[in-house]
């Protein structure tokens, strides 16, 4: 009887990754500073009652109100 070896296989191929298919862009300061001005006016619409505007609350209450029943977002 003869004993056979088994050899482990080695596979030496990169495995590509996700990062390696996608382009190298560059997102401009521009945009950036666009989606946080977006952020921070999502953020009025929806949340503000009046901690980060102070005194100009009262001015833009009504405001802020009317654009939360605009994106049906609950204030009552």
């Amino acid at each position: 009887m003869t004993s056979t070896s088994h050899q482990a296989l080695s596979v030496t191929a990169p495995i590509p990754s996700i990062a390696d298919a996608l382009p190298d862009v560059k997102v401009p300061a521009w945009a950036w500073s666009l989606v946080a001005l977006a952020v921070f006016v999502i953020y009025l619409v929806s949340t503000e009652n009046g901690a980060l505007l102070g005194s100009a609350a009262n001015v833009l209450h009504e405001f802020m109100h009317d654009g939360r029943h605009v994106i049906a977002v609950p204030c009552h």
